[in-house]
């Protein structure tokens, strides 16, 4: 009996050590990838200061925001990877390579996720903030330490005012959870906090997804060689001609040296590598590519809309559409679609799919113009803000799959722990809202499409007028063009 125990005590021990190895490597490999990403947007000039100070509290605040990227991108990467062990302990069941791959490390693994980002929202990126916006306390010694000593006091004070914020909201809604809170602060304020936070980052992405989406053909094309280039010669030399006069501007103004005009310019060089790219482009990417790429994007998509609308006459006929929490993942007993490792690959791609098109409308979104980062000159408190808001939309990635029935997987570790998932009014008004708001976006991204041609096809785009869409109305468009047709 003893050498039982002692065997499973051993077993143990080395299965809590390989997840441990394994978490660990994973994370080194998102820090080193999140590093390099930084490091390419930062502005070199706020870490070789002549300020030895300043350049160590920058450099500090660099490793934070690496940290906190990293959390960023492993939370996206929780959903694709829980989905893909599932249906690879379905292929290979008994296979010894893959012992390793386990419900344990999943749940750990979601855990690990679910705490660093909570620290990493809450404690280090404020603390990273203060700290490069500190000098230190008056009357004392200048130097690292005072100013981790202010910025201490001062999230130490930001913190009670939040917690305090917070109970009196409580307070508010159910005075009896209030009272009891502040005796079991641990069991229920800071989970209500953090159904508070995920809540906000789910409406962002509710907000941001659709707007995304629709914005998603403009960046995908404004990345590829669009098959209609204007290399008529009745127009005057076509592509050569334009990278003639865009490279004589772009002449003029690098000889014109003013700050002012430094947008004029970036603009400028935009288009020459753009007319650069249309100019070496072969036929197989003029005509082939861009439109398997508008295909694949308006089938991703269509997909999304279509499975969110199943999962809306879901909840209406079955209880276990509503997401929940799942406490011991059973990986390898069956798969989470109804089509099989196919239709996981699918989830897969439509999550990533999703993700980024969260972030393309986040930074499309007027309010968040200014947040967009450039290359080798961005500064710290953009790198900050840029990785609070990334953090966010990423450690809701998993409640926003899940509400909207993109994957039944369900949820593991505290994200089910939050208070929201549970109301059916709540999730059901939100996959009507994600529906709508995508259908109208696309609506309108491709109404104003056909009506950009329809001025172009009319040669309304040569007059000296600005033509705008409410000065030619889409019925006036398609009256002339059946006039002209007659």
């Amino acid at each position: 009996m003893e050498v039982d125990d002692v065997s499973v005590r051993e077993q143990l021990f080395h299965n809590r050590v390989r997840e441990t190895f394994i978490c660990v490597l994973l994370f080194t490999c998102l820090y080193i990838l999140s590093y390099l990403i930084l490091t390419h947007f930062k502005k070199n000039a706020d870490y070789v200061t002549d300020d030895v100070e300043d350049a160590t509290a920058n450099k500090i605040a660099l490793w934070l925001c690496t940290f906190t990227l990293s959390v960023a991108v492993c939370a996206v990467l929780l959903l694709p990877i829980s989905i893909l062990s599932n249906e690879v302990l379905l292929i290979f069941p008994h296979s010894y390579y893959m012992q390793w791959l386990n419900g344990s490390l999943i749940h750990g693994l979601w855990n690990l996720v679910f705490l660093f980002s909570n620290l990493s929202l809450v404690f280090l990126m404020p603390f990273a903030y203060f700290f490069t916006e500190s000098e230190g306390f008056v009357g004392c010694k200048k130097g690292v330490m005072a100013r981790v000593y202010e910025t201490a006091v001062v999230l130490l004070l930001l913190t009670l005012l939040v917690l305090g914020m917070v109970w009196v909201f409580v307070a508010l809604l159910n005075n009896h959870s209030a009272r009891e809170s502040l005796y079991d602060m641990w069991e229920y304020y800071l989970p209500y906090l953090y159904s508070a936070i995920s809540l906000c980052g789910v409406l962002l992405l509710l907000l941001c997804t659709p707007f995304g989406l629709s914005r998603m053909f403009s960046v995908t094309g404004s990345l590829l060689v669009k098959p209609r280039v204007s290399d008529n010669p009745q127009i005057g030399g076509g592509v050569d001609r334009a990278l003639f006069l865009v490279g004589g501007s772009t002449a003029c103004w690098v000889s014109v040296n003013v700050e002012p005009l430094r947008t004029q310019f970036l603009g400028v060089q935009a288009k020459r590598i753009a007319l650069e790219m249309r100019r070496r482009a072969s036929p197989w990417q003029r005509n082939l590519f861009y439109p398997l790429a508008m295909l694949l994007l308006l089938a991703l998509t269509v997909a999304c809309v279509l499975m969110v609308c199943f999962h809306v006459l879901e909840l209406l006929f079955d209880e276990t559409a509503m997401p929940s929490g799942m406490g011991d993942p059973r990986l390898g007993t069956a798969s989470f679609s109804m089509f099989g490792s196919l239709g996981a690959a699918v989830q897969v791609v439509l999550i990533l799919y999703l993700m980024v098109s969260s972030v393309v409308g986040f930074y499309s979104s007027p309010l968040f113009t200014s947040l967009l980062p450039r290359s080798q000159d961005t500064n710290l408190t953009q790198i900050i803000g840029n990785c609070v808001s990334l953090l966010v939309l990423s450690s809701a990635l998993p409640v926003f799959s899940r509400t909207l029935g993109i994957t039944r997987f369900d949820l593991l570790g505290d994200f089910g722990r939050y208070n929201w998932l549970g109301n059916f009014h709540i999730v059901f008004l939100y996959n009507i809202l994600f529906a709508g708001l995508t259908s109208a976006c696309l609506i309108n991204t491709l109404t104003w499409a056909v009506q950009g041609e329809l001025i172009r096809a009319f040669g309304l785009h040569k007059l000296p007028l600005t033509v705008s869409r409410t000065t030619i109305p889409l019925k006036l468009l398609l009256a002339n063009g059946l006039s002209k047709i007659q």
